[in-house]
C-alpha cells in the first residue's frame, strides 16, 4: 500500500481525501471518546502512521533542492536506522515529514548523500524494514521497485500475496508509468514482461496480462 500511494498524483492524493470517511469525520464526534478509545487510536496510527501521512500530508513538487538539508536529513535517516531497536524509524516523527513532505528530487538528493557519507546504498541497511525500503524505493525510483515486484510474483516459490502483485501492478499503474517499467522490466531481467507473462501464466488470465502490456509498450 505504501508503494502504491507513495506514487500517487497530488490529484488523487486530493480526491482520496474528500472521498474518505476519515478525513471527513466531524470532529465533535471526538468529544464523546474514551480513554480506551483513545489509547485504541494511538495504537493503531503508529502502526499506519507512514500510510496515513502519505495520504494527508502535502508534498513539495518543485524542482529546487537544498543540498545543505538533503545531507542533514541523510544523517537523520542513518541515525533512525542506527537506532531501530529503541523506535521503528516509519514511528518516527522527522523520518515520517522527510519521506511524506520532501519532492521526489529532494529525496533522490538524500539518497545520493548517504552513500557519500556512509559507502554505501541506503537499502543495504534496510533489509530489516521492509516498509522503509520500500516506500523509498518507490518515490526515488518506482519503475525498479515495481519491476522487483513484477519479478518476484513470477518465482515458483512466491507466496499469494506476491502472485497477486502481477495483476495489482498492471492494473494500478497502468495509465500511470506502465510503459516505463515495462522498459525497466527488461532492461533489468534480460526479458520482455510480455514472454515472461506467457512463460508463467495460463489461458484468459495470460490473455488479459499480455492484451494490456502490449496496449501500453
Amino acid at each position: 500500500m505504501a508503494s502504491i500511494l507513495g506514487k500517487w498524483h497530488l490529484e488523487h492524493l486530493e480526491s482520496f481525501r474528500k472521498r474518505t470517511k476519515f478525513f471527513l469525520e466531524d470532529e465533535r464526534l471526538f468529544e464523546r471518546w474514551d480513554d480506551h478509545h483513545i489509547g485504541c487510536l494511538t495504537k493503531e496510527f503508529l502502526r499506519f502512521k507512514l500510510l496515513v501521512a502519505l495520504v494527508s500530508s502535502y508534498r513539495y513538487e518543485g524542482s529546487r533542492v537544498n543540498d545543505g538539508t538533503a545531507r542533514s536529513e541523510a544523517t537523520t535517516l542513518a541515525i533512525a536506522v542506527k537506532n531501530v531497536d529503541k523506535k521503528n524509524p516509519i514511528e518516527d516523527d522527522g523520518i515520517v515529514r522527510i519521506l511524506t513532505t520532501r519532492s521526489k528530487l529532494h529525496l533522490k538528493a538524500v539518497v545520493k548523500y548517504y552513500k557519500e557519507i556512509y559507502g554505501k546504498n541506503i537499502d543495504e541497511d534496510l533489509d530489516t524494514l521492509m516498509s522503509l525500503k520500500e516506500t523509498l524505493q518507490c518515490l526515488c525510483n518506482p519503475q525498479a521497485h515495481f519491476s522487483k515486484v513484477l519479478n518476484d510474483a513470477f518465482k515458483d516459490d512466491a507466496d499469494e500475496n506476491t502472485k497477486e502483485a502481477l495483476t495489482r501492478v498492471i492494473v494500478t499503474r497502468f495509465n500511470v508509468d506502465m510503459k516505463e517499467i515495462i522498459e525497466e522490466f527488461d532492461k533489468q531481467y534480460k526479458i520482455p514482461l510480455t514472454q515472461k507473462i506467457e512463460d508463467v501464466a495460463l489461458g484468459n488470465y495470460k490473455d488479459f496480462l499480455v492484451s494490456l502490456i502490449r496496449r501500453v509498450a
